[in-house]
């Protein structure tokens, strides 16, 4: 990484409402545009879209926290609840199912992604994370 472009952090705290996925993938949408990673919006707004749509879906958490870390040639997105992890069923296709593929997509669209814990000496809270490589800076 280049010294004299340190990543550049930024993070959101929003109440865990329908409103969320709206908030989050629109943040996301425009620290992109914003940093010159436009190549990388559509599928980051996705993706976390899906990330958050699922701490509303699946967990009690009152907040969702999301931090976007944006270096020269990539971008790392992770949501966090407060939820502890617990070891998913493998994912079943359902094609016809109107949801159940949120994690899909980021396997099949990040170029690495994964689940770890919200604080590292916390055993509550996780967050899941997922990275896009890009073209750099504009």
């Amino acid at each position: 990484m280049n010294p004299s472009h340190p990543p550049q952090i930024y993070r959101l705290r929003t109440p865990n409402s329908p409103a969320s996925p709206k908030i989050c993938r629109d943040t996301v949408g425009l620290l992109l545009n914003a940093t010159g990673h436009h190549e990388l919006t559509d599928a980051a707004s996705l993706l976390v879209s899906e990330l958050v749509t699922n701490v509303g879906l699946h967990t009690r958490s009152l907040a969702v926290r999301l931090e976007t870390v944006v270096r020269l040639d990539r971008v790392r997105v992770s949501v966090y609840d407060d939820e502890p992890a617990r070891p998913a069923p493998p994912p079943a296709i359902d094609l016809g199912a109107e949801n159940g593929r949120g994690l899909l997509l980021i396997e099949a669209m990040a170029q690495s992604w994964g689940v770890g814990s919200a604080h590292p000496h916390s055993p509550n809270g996780k967050h899941v994370w997922f990275e896009l490589r890009g073209h750099g800076w504009c």
